[in-house]
């Protein structure tokens, strides 16, 4: 095992002594020992940056199911390693977030910690995974640890909804990339996504490609909560703000856009790829940023700006997929990692400053004891440095200097011109719909972005519409969003040190032919009087005229029908669907065994029947049977006559003794066949059970008239459901019987059986080769009359006690 393996596995470890540690040490608050995960791994995971930047990798491999081609195999380049280190790094600011917003004297911490450890080695295991079984079950974990921790607060029924709601949208989207996973298996015969990349051209050529591509963004959009399943990210905002922080801003969200990513290469410049990606990367940008704007919960404003900011992203890495198919050469190489880069510049910005403000957003809601906008304002001389932090985190999300995210945001803009101008547009008519919706959503996001500060720290202080008095967070609550406020500042002003660490390396890896195309490359805040720079000032012209004529227009939101609300649409399918089940159950769950029966006999009848039928397997081979004599031939209708006599009769003791008749005519053929011993096993338990039928039936009511009983008269259905199982059991067994596609299990115990000691085979199986299953049978029947036992005391105790001495 490599270290890379360990820093993985690491939190997962570690996971199993937090509950031990917060018992041992219960004055101490459990996230100080929880820290120095995070910390080791960040600190370990940084010494790979000098080899990243030096154009290297880094592969290890630790064997696991070799015969499937499922190892633990761990690719450390720069895509991955740049996501594993925000995932430890915003983990570790968000732990020390986390032990002064939630007290150890009111909270479960050892479940939220060991939650938080579970999603971190998961998430680990998602970026820095070559073979994608693993990758999926990492993904996997994800989902489960996010669902624990979005429940984390059970008591509430809000927060048990949307954990309830990630789940299943989530679930649903990682069954959907299994899927997408086999078809590339079978279509490149490798689980490794190196090894998959390298055989693009086959992968892109086949006939599976378009169905496995469209499985694996469906998986990437639920998990990056693209439209229309973005619509569980703003019920997660229930979860404690640490959560929020930490899963909803810059990791969890994120896995889909890591998805989309690490597979451009093998997916990307397909003109399926572009249009798919690009489109509903926009239109998530413009749906997130609209209804962002009418929130009136701090949080739920966050998070619509996450679902808008994540569109964003995805919708860069569309476009640059675009100009590689539309413009091949070198040209289109550079466009196409020009709009990668942009992708990945935004959305380590977008982790500085949304972690930040949510961080900002628990400390009002921490201090106040709400996050209702209609109850907030003037915080800002109460709360200055809170202020502050907010400040620097909106106006970078806004896309204003000189912050972070304005750099980002005129790259985005670039983006979206290059694309306008890509040969599949006619420019006349359709080229500016790509520039135009970037920009009317860069509009909404100056406004809810303004919104966020004006509402909370600006305006009129109301003092008795909160339930807490309001005051300054601590220093430990104010450290983490005051460093990533400071690396919002410093990623503005020195942009080439992340970008040569880290942002080179990372589209190095996105786009291998673009490896050397930003050599020279150089990131500038300042590019002049360009086309991007004036639509940056029309977003902030148009959007201050909009905030401050708010109040006039913001009731156009109310005209929405509520058919179109995509909530409503989860809400009544879900309901629809249980509703659904519980008919399909009360239909098919009647209670009665022999209705059990009749659909496992049909599903035989079906499934089995049918494919030896389609294949033509019933065969009968008459060359190896014996001959049949008189005698035997007169058993054989003695069986069948005391069959339908236990069917067609009235009376049970008729019905006793067919059956009795039945078990010693067997009997008789195991005296023909030579089997005495069986013979004799036969004929014991035949007359112990015919004797106990008869002393059983004695204390039963006499049977009633075939006219009395419903259940008593001939069914035509089940006759036909009787005889075909009968029939198809009896061609299964004849045609078995002409297959030898082994040598026959008789060899061995007849080369075998006298070194056991015994007399015959019958015995040496049962007293030597099955004599553990022998007695594992015999345990199972002492349960069972224990079970019995246990049934027959709890009904005399309802009916009145038992006596002791019974």
């Amino acid at each position: 095992m490599s270290w890379v393996h360990l820093m993985i596995v690491l939190p997962l470890l570690f996971a199993v002594l937090i509950p031990l540690l917060y018992k041992a040490f219960p004055r101490i608050h459990t996230g100080w020992f929880v820290l120095v995960v995070p910390v080791v791994i960040f600190g370990y995971l940084a010494t790979y940056l000098p080899m990243l930047a030096n154009g290297e990798t880094a592969l290890y491999e630790i064997p696991w199911i070799p015969y499937l081609d499922i190892n633990f195999t761990v690719f450390v380049d720069g895509l991955g390693l740049i996501f594993a280190l925000i995932i430890s790094g915003i983990g570790a600011l968000v732990i020390i977030y986390s032990i002064y917003y939630l007290s150890k004297a009111r909270e479960a911490l050892h479940n939220f910690y060991v939650y938080l450890m579970m999603f971190m080695g998961a998430m680990l295991g998602v970026v820095l995974s070559d073979n994608m079984i693993v990758l999926y079950l990492f993904w996997e974990l994800t989902s489960i640890s996010s669902f624990l921790l979005i429940a984390y607060w059970y008591q509430r029924k809000q927060s048990r909804f949307g954990a309830q709601k990630a789940m299943l949208i989530t679930v649903l989207g990682g069954f959907a990339m299994l899927a997408s996973i086999i078809m590339i298996h079978n279509i490149t015969g490798t689980f490794s996504i190196r090894e998959v990349i390298a055989q693009s051209d086959l992968l892109v050529q086949h006939d599976l490609f378009l169905p496995a591509m469209l499985l694996l963004l469906l998986g990437a959009f639920t998990k990056s909560a693209q439209f229309p399943f973005h619509i569980w990210l703003p019920d997660a905002m229930e979860a404690p703000t640490p959560i929020s922080a930490y899963l909803h801003s810059a990791t969890m969200v994120k896995a889909g856009i890591y998805l989309v990513a690490r597979f451009t290469p093998a997916f990307g410049g397909t003109p399926e790829w572009f249009w798919i990606v690009t489109f509903v990367g926009l239109f998530t940008l413009i749906w997130g940023s609209l209804n962002a704007v009418k929130q009136r919960d701090l949080k739920g404003l966050l998070a619509f700006s996450t679902i808008s900011q994540l569109g964003l992203i995805m919708s860069l890495l569309g476009m640059g997929s675009a100009a590689l198919y539309f413009n091949p050469g070198d040209q289109g190489v550079q466009l196409h990692a020009y709009a990668v880069l942009a992708a990945v510049f935004h959305l380590i910005n977008h982790s500085t400053f949304k972690g930040s403000l949510f961080m900002v957003v628990g400390i009002v809601d921490h201090e106040t004891g709400t996050r209702d906008m209609r109850k907030l304002g003037g915080l800002m001389t109460i709360m200055p440095v809170s202020f502050t932090l907010a400040v620097i985190g909106s106006l970078s999300m806004a896309g204003l200097p000189p912050f972070n995210g304005f750099i980002s945001k005129e790259m985005f803009f670039t983006g979206t011109l290059n694309a306008a101008n890509l040969d599949i547009f006619n420019m006349a008519t359709y080229g500016a719909i790509i520039p135009i919706v970037a920009w009317v959503a860069s509009v909404f996001t100056f406004i809810y972005s303004i919104i966020l500060v004006y509402r909370t720290f600006l305006g009129k202080y109301q003092p008795e519409r909160l339930e807490k008095k309001a005051h300054e967070a601590p220093l430990g609550m104010l450290i983490p969003p005051s460093i990533l406020g400071f690396l919002v500042l410093a990623i503005f002003f020195f942009p080439n040190v992340i970008g040569d660490y880290a942002l080179k390396p990372m589209v190095a890896s996105i786009i291998p032919s673009a490896a050397g195309v930003f050599d020279d490359y150089t990131i500038s805040w300042w590019h002049g009087f360009v086309p991007e720079l004036f639509m940056t000032m029309a977003v902030v012209a148009l959007g201050l005229i909009l905030f401050a004529t708010l109040n006039r227009w913001i009731g156009l939101y109310n005209h929405m029908p509520q058919w179109m609300h995509l909530n409503n649409w989860f809400k009544h399918g879900l309901s629809g669907m249980e509703r659904g089940s519980h008919k399909v159950i009360d239909w098919h769950m009647t209670g009665y065994i022999r209705d059990y029966l009749m659909y496992i006999f049909i599903t035989i009848i079906l499934i089995v029947g049918g494919s030896y039928f389609m294949l033509n397997d019933f065969t009968l081979y008459t060359d190896n049977l014996a001959s049949i004599n008189l005698f035997e031939i007169v058993l054989a209708l003695v069986l069948l006559g005391s069959t339908v006599l236990v069917m067609a009769t009235r009376s049970r003791l008729t019905a006793v003794v067919s059956v009795g008749v039945l078990g010693y005519v067997v009997a008789l053929f195991f005296i023909i066949l030579r089997a005495p011993d069986l013979a004799l096993t036969q004929l014991a338990i035949e007359t112990v059970s015919v004797a106990l039928y008869l002393l059983c039936f004695y204390h039963l009511p006499k049977l009633k008239g075939r006219g009395e009983e419903e259940g008593e008269k001939f069914k035509v259905g089940n006759f036909i459901i009787a005889l075909g199982i009968g029939s198809l059991v009896t061609l299964l067994a004849l045609s078995v019987n002409g297959y030898n596609l082994f040598e026959p299990i008789s060899t061995y115990y007849g080369d075998s059986y006298d070194l056991a000691g015994a007399a015959n085979m019958v015995n040496a199986i049962l007293a030597d080769f099955r004599a553990f299953d022998t007695f594992l049978e015999i345990f199972v029947v002492a349960i069972a009359a224990l079970g019995v036992y246990a049934l027959v005391r709890l009904r005399l105790e309802k009916r009145g006690g038992t006596d002791e001495s019974q």
